[in-house]
């Protein structure tokens, strides 16, 4: 009889706990595997409450850290630090991590001081844009990962171009667990959510502002508004407004004319993408979400870690000037594209994770 595989997951930002979601849901149909979930309190979430774990199917975690709103230094340090004493006490086999946060990076280094085996889902990503703090986070954890978690084929040959098969890890291209969690909730979102009834709405652009490169620049952040304020003319756009956004809007005194509403839970975000007619945006998940639900995408950002989806033309990315904005988005509004291709997995990437884990059993 195999022994029982002890994992630890470390999740910090709210789409982590999507992910862990799609992850734990598998965890759960083996009795060999023993789950126990960290989260960091890296983005702090009043809608965090026991009411959105049971709605999400999401295991509570058995630690909070709370520990948010201090600096990139100091959060990642005191995550350190809180991290290695549960490691030392639960004595797991493995640490799992997500994607490209402080809460990630900081979650492999303890594992790693301490010999714990490490896996990292969202290995291989790349921006190439090293002024982003999460791009540093990626490429961190993936050197001090033993098990390297790719959601594609991309992924795979970034670490290949950068010496990683001679490197003492194990390489999986997984598939994407964003796309389990999107096929998974998007049976239950219909029944969950109102918000297509709320907005009276059903020809709309659906976009979300809100990394720092756009938000903390006012030139690009005036161009962006302008360029969605004259869109809005023509085409309705919905614009859940994080709160960052909606701060640096107001100092700078930008009038911003499309409809806004208050950030959005994970089931109303999917019924939004199965409704609208394009996603604009500058998010790195949302994009792929635009893909799962057979949206076109136009992303404001200079570059994208998801560069299949620029590959297949299925997303365009745009610089931060209005006219380019304006125009990417006319474009892409009356573009036929073709869904029908696997670039994520087609929602077996937990199976395969799980899978690969479970031979630590063996």
């Amino acid at each position: 009889m195999d022994k029982q595989l002890k994992i630890i997951t470390v999740i910090g930002a709210r789409p982590q706990f999507i992910k862990a979601a799609a992850l734990s849901r598998e965890f759960s149909k083996h009795k060999s595997i023993n789950e126990i979930i960290i989260h960091t309190g890296q983005h702090f979430d009043k809608n965090m409450s026991d009411i959105f774990f049971e709605e999400m199917e999401i295991p509570i975690p058995k630690y909070n850290l709370a520990i948010n709103n201090v600096g990139h230094g100091a959060m990642t340090g005191r995550m350190l630090e809180e991290i290695e004493k549960i490691l030392l006490k639960e004595k797991a086999d493995i640490l799992l991590v997500f994607g490209d946060t402080n809460s990630t990076l900081a979650g492999a280094l303890a594992a790693k001081k301490l010999h714990i085996k490490v896996a990292h889902v969202e290995a291989g990503l790349r921006s190439f844009n090293m002024s982003m703090p999460e791009e540093i986070n990626r490429i961190l954890t993936d050197r001090i990962s033993d098990y390297l978690f790719c959601p594609t084929e991309v992924a795979v040959s970034n670490l290949i171009k950068e010496g990683y098969e001679n490197i003492d890890t194990i390489i999986i291209t997984s598939g994407d667990v964003m796309q389990d969690a999107a096929m998974y909730y998007s049976n239950k979102s219909a029944e969950k959510s109102t918000i297509i009834k709320q907005l009276n709405i059903d020809d709309f652009i659906l976009c979300t502002i809100h990394r720092a490169e756009n938000t903390d620049d006012p030139n690009r952040l005036k161009a962006i508004i302008e360029a969605l304020n004259h869109i809005n003319d023509s085409t309705p756009i919905i614009l859940p407004l994080h709160p960052r956004t909606k701060k640096k809007i107001e100092e700078l005194n930008i009038e911003l004319k499309v409809k806004i509403i208050d950030p959005i839970g994970y089931f109303d975000m999917i019924e939004l993408l199965k409704k609208c007619s394009l996603v604009v945006t500058d998010s790195g998940g949302l994009q792929k979400e635009a893909f799962f639900f057979k949206k076109n995408c136009v992303t404001i950002r200079d570059e994208t870690e998801w560069t299949e989806l620029i590959d297949n033309q299925l997303n365009i990315l745009s610089k931060a000037t209005k006219s380019e904005i304006i125009n990417t988005i006319s474009n892409s509004m009356t573009k036929n594209s073709n869904f029908n291709i696997n670039l994520y997995g087609n929602g077996n990437a937990s199976k395969n994770i799980c899978t690969e884990l479970l031979k630590l059993n063996k």
